[in-house]
This record gives C-alpha cells, sequence and structure tokens, in this order.
C-alpha cells in the first residue's frame, strides 16, 4: 500500500503535456469545471473563540471505502481541506468537491470569499472541500487504467459523500459529533459537483439536510449541440452573423470533392498539415469554447473579444448587425488563427504541428494511452463516455450554428474506443444517459431544500434547471434562480459587485439557508455516536502531507483565471 502515499507524489509529473488550457488535445471538449477560488491572502487563521487554526492548504486524509458495494476491499485515503473559522457547536457543515478536478487550488471554497464561507459565517459553520475520487491524489488504486476506472461512476461519488459525512471524525473540538443526524450538513456544488448536490440529494435523501447547485448540470445528454446557444444569444449579432456563414461555407467545401477548395480552406486556417478534414471542422470549435473562459469580472481583452474583433472591426469600422458576409470573415478569421490563435491552442512543444495537436486519429499519441494518476483529463472522459456525454457539436439542421455539422456525436465518442479500448472494443454509440437520468432524475429531481443558482450566459445552461423551454418550477423547499452571469458565477461572494440580479439572489441565499438551518432538529443525542478516529494530516503509511499543499499541483487552466 506505500504506493498510495509516497509514490502518488512522483507519478503525477508524468502525466501527459497539456494545452495552454489544460485540455490533452485541441479537439477535446473542455470540462465543465468549477472556476479556481484563490486562498485569500491570510497568514493566520484565528477561530470565533481566538484559537490559531491550520492554515486553509492543511491537507487531511478520510479513509474512504474503495468500493461501497464490497466493502472488504478495504480503504484508500480521499484527501480533504477543512476549517472551522466561523464554527459555533450546533452550527452547519458545509461540503463540497470540486468534482473532476485536482482539489489542490481550490482551499478558496473554505472561505468567505465563496457562498460556502458566506453561508459558513453566517450560520457559525465548518467548511470542507473534499477531492473527488481517482482526481488528484484521491485514487483508490494507482493508475487509470480501465481496471481500476471501473469504479468511477455517480454512484461511488454519491457514496463517497455520504460515507465521509455519517464517519468523519473532523480535526475540531466535537469533530465526533457532527454527523448528519446530530448536526445540519449542507452539500454544495458547481457544474459537475453541482449535478452531483441534486443527485446526492434524490439518491441518498435524508443525509444532507440542504444543498447549493451552482450552474449544476443535472442533465445527462449525449449530443449536447445546445452548449453553444447561450453563446450564439450572448456574443455580438454581428460576430454570429459572420460565424454562422463561414461555418456554413466550410461545412460545404470540406464535405465536397474540390480539393483545391478543401485546401484552400485548410491553408487559410494555418492547418495545411493535417490529414482528417473532420479533425479540421472541430478545430473551429476553439473559438467558441472561449467563452467558457467569460465571467462577468473579464472585462475588455478577453480572447473571445480579441477573435469578434478581428472578424468585426475593419479600418477601425465595426460592421453592423449583419456582419461583413463570408469573404471578409473567412479571411479575417484564418487570419486570426495563422497570426497567433493557432500556436495558442497549439502550445505544447512536444506536439508543434497542428496535426499533432488538433488530429485525433494517430493513437499512438500518449494522451490516449497514458494511465498515469492525476490526469483529469481522462478521469473526466470515463464520465463522459460512460455516463454522462455532453457532446458539443453542431445544431440540428433546422436551428443555426456557430459549429460545423461535419463533427457529430459520433466524432467524440470515437475519441472514447480511443482512450479506452479495453472499455470499448467497437466505437460506442452512445453513453448511458438513459440510466444517468431515471436514477438521479435530472429535471424531474423534487428535493427538499436545495437552492439551484444558473446563468443566462453559461454555455453549460440546458443541462441545468434554468434549460431554455424547460419551464421548471420553483418552489419554497426547491429553489430555482436564473441570473445574469456566466458558467458559476454566483458562487463567487463578488458576484453581486458585478450584477445587481446576482446580489439579490444571493442575499436571498442567505436569507434561505437561514430559515432551513434553523429548522433542522437533531435525530441523535450528543455523545450516542462511536468514537471514531480523528482525520489526520499524516497518511496511514506514515507520509506526511506538507502544510501547504504543493504535492500534484497542476497549472490553473487559463479558462478557469480571474473568477474571483
Amino acid at each position: 500500500m506505500l504506493w498510495k502515499y509516497g509514490i502518488l507524489a512522483l507519478l503525477a509529473p508524468l502525466v501527459s503535456s497539456r494545452l495552454s488550457d489544460g485540455r490533452l488535445h485541441g479537439n477535446m471538449r473542455p470540462r465543465p469545471a468549477i472556476p479556481i477560488a484563490p486562498v485569500p491572502d491570510k497568514p493566520v487563521v484565528i477561530s470565533k473563540n481566538g484559537t490559531v487554526l491550520p492554515p486553509y492548504t492543511t491537507i487531511y486524509y478520510f479513509n474512504q471505502l474503495i468500493d461501497h458495494n464490497n466493502p472488504s476491499l478495504g480503504t484508500f485515503q480521499q484527501r480533504f481541506w477543512f476549517t472551522y473559522e466561523f464554527y459555533e457547536p450546533g452550527g452547519p457543515i458545509i461540503l463540497m468537491t470540486p468534482g473532476e478536478a485536482n482539489a489542490d487550488g481550490y482551499e478558496g471554497y473554505l472561505t468567505n470569499t465563496t457562498m460556502n464561507g458566506l453561508i459558513s459565517q453566517q450560520e457559525n459553520g465548518a467548511t470542507i472541500i473534499i477531492e473527488h475520487r481517482f482526481f488528484g491524489l484521491s485514487n483508490p488504486y494507482p493508475d487509470l487504467t480501465v481496471s481500476s476506472l471501473k469504479l468511477l461512476n455517480i454512484q461511488q461519488a454519491i457514496d463517497d459523500l455520504v460515507y465521509f459525512a455519517e464517519n468523519v471524525n473532523l480535526p475540531m473540538p466535537g469533530g465526533d459529533q457532527v454527523t448528519p443526524t446530530q448536526a445540519p450538513w449542507i452539500l454544495i456544488g458547481g457544474s459537475y459537483s453541482g449535478a452531483l448536490t441534486s443527485w446526492a440529494m434524490v439518491n441518498k435523501p435524508g443525509v444532507f439536510w440542504a444543498g447549493y447547485s451552482s450552474s449544476g448540470v443535472v442533465q445527462a445528454i449525449l449530443d449536447f449541440w445546445q452548449y453553444f446557444e447561450p453563446v450564439r444569444e450572448g456574443m455580438p449579432k454581428n460576430c454570429s452573423a459572420d460565424v454562422e456563414v463561414v461555418i456554413a461555407h466550410v461545412d460545404d467545401v470540406l464535405s465536397g470533392s474540390d480539393t483545391k477548395a478543401i485546401n484552400g480552406i485548410k491553408a487559410n486556417f494555418g492547418l495545411s498539415d493535417m490529414t482528417h478534414l473532420d479533425d479540421v471542422a472541430g478545430a473551429l470549435r476553439n473559438n467558441l469554447w472561449d467563452w467558457q473562459s467569460l465571467q462577468l469580472s473579464s472585462g475588455a481583452g478577453t480572447v473571445f473579444t480579441q477573435f469578434c474583433d478581428a472578424l468585426e472591426v475593419k479600418d477601425g469600422k465595426s460592421a453592423g448587425p449583419e456582419g461583413w458576409g463570408l469573404d471578409h470573415a473567412l479571411s479575417a478569421w484564418g487570419a486570426f488563427w495563422r497570426n497567433g490563435y493557432l500556436k495558442r491552442v497549439c502550445s505544447d512543444p512536444k506536439n508543434p504541428t497542428a496535426e499533432a495537436c488538433l488530429g485525433t486519429y494517430n493513437t499512438s499519441q500518449p494522451f490516449w494511452t497514458d494511465t498515469s494518476i492525476d490526469n483529469d483529463y481522462r478521469s473526466w472522459n470515463w464520465f463522459v463516455c460512460k455516463e454522462v456525454g455532453w457532446l458539443q457539436n453542431g445544431a440540428p439542421t433546422d436551428r443555426p450554428t456557430l459549429v460545423s455539422r461535419l463533427v457529430p456525436s459520433t466524432y467524440d465518442m470515437r475519441q472514447c474506443q480511443q482512450m479506452f479500448p479495453e472499455a470499448f472494443p467497437e466505437v460506442p454509440v452512445t453513453a448511458d444517459i438513459n440510466n444517468t437520468n431515471t436514477i438521479y432524475a435530472g429535471w424531474n429531481a423534487k428535493i427538499d431544500r436545495i437552492f439551484f443558482v444558473n446563468g443566462q450566459r453559461d454555455p453549460w445552461r440546458d443541462a441545468t434547471m434554468s434549460a431554455e423551454g424547460l419551464g421548471k418550477e420553483s418552489t419554497p423547499t426547491q429553489v430555482i434562480n436564473l441570473g445574469d452571469g456566466f458558467h458559476c458565477s454566483d458562487i463567487s461572494a463578488r458576484a453581486g459587485v458585478y450584477s445587481k440580479p446576482l446580489a439579490d439572489i444571493q442575499k436571498k441565499a442567505l436569507a434561505t439557508f437561514h430559515t432551513w438551518v434553523s429548522e433542522y432538529k437533531p435525530t441523535a443525542a450528543h455523545g450516542s455516536a462511536p468514537p471514531r478516529p480523528v482525520a489526520s494530516t499524516t497518511s496511514d503509511e506514515g507520509f506526511v502531507a506538507p502544510h501547504t499543499s504543493t504535492v500534484g499541483k497542476k497549472p490553473i487552466s487559463a479558462w478557469q483565471k480571474g473568477f474571483f
């Protein structure tokens, strides 16, 4: 078992080289990850009674079951971060997993720079960040082979949260007397972990007293073309008009037989060395994926803004809402790629060519075969391929589209077969989204005491409870809010500085949680639970965790920066 802690840190750097935004290659979809919350510059953390507490970055370990269906397999050590800065006896325990990422770097969610900490401060609670199984350094097994990943699924993730809540002995006075029967536990999440909040409360009712779901992608969808709808609606009209006309032309040329015209399209974007035309068409999705990097605090000068300016500003004059038309837009978009954007996307010096960076057919490239731990995109793609889908492709033919229809869902599902051939001997037709939506209810969830907040401009909006046309009713106990933010904008305590609607939603949330926490009644007397080992900063094998979490640190993806 020594591999679990001493060797894990040595294995982490072996993960394949990444693109500038953290993806494994340029035709791989971005994850719906919750943004990083920086740790406040606070040299000493002091509790309400004046006790000096460990830094926010202190790592603790919990002995989590490897397989909740077979406890005899034993446990692995799951990392978590914790503070009781605002805690008073009787206060809530606020639990969050960042989901599909190494949790090192998310310690800011312990603090009052986020809704987690604001609720904790108001209600005298303690806050916890727990690392998701098979992400970061919380791994039941020492690799990410298919054999290991069989224990990565939604149900095991839910069971981890429940087992932790019911068995952890938190490192604070009375930390063994705060199980869900003794204290109100509030489960908070954003994006995938926001969905996990809803799914856990559906699947294990009565464990978590209340929940907060920011941009929770509750509905599994295979062909998630709607991802680009908030982008089309929110971007400048002249830019969307010109993108649509260019994509229609690209699809027409690349699906034809005019070799000269095809080569012209490739050369226009600096992609002449690319072999497969669907990879060429798919690569252009990158400009639209950049929308996911936007936040209310982004301001001018973002990459997405630069893209639209390149298309729409000519000789110092901006196009009208109809755009400049095909000739100028095609030429300008190509120049934008050739003059810097291609180099930005394909920044890995080991894969400097467009074919190496954007091509998806060469299965000898290491990102298909690398099974070392702390490879979040491999772990995430397992979820995508098996349970949730969310493939981001062109719109149906009766709808305008910003991205090529030459990359249908089968294009992305082929990547599942290439990354996990042992699990998919043939290209899978679909992920098991029907099972996911049936078991965990998706849009049909009916939950007591959950607060959903979604963003009008969030590209993931149409997988949330605020999906266009869904008409899901908000109730006093299942509150659904649609703000004017982007992805998980509301979970930042500073969101209200940039948006009056989000300021109002955050005030509403704090008032709602005050009511819900006051309604909690313990169902077990203090002292009735058997003693449990105190969570430690030392693993069972004697590997002492550093007090500042640097183990397995990964670069922050560009689109995650600048949120707070």
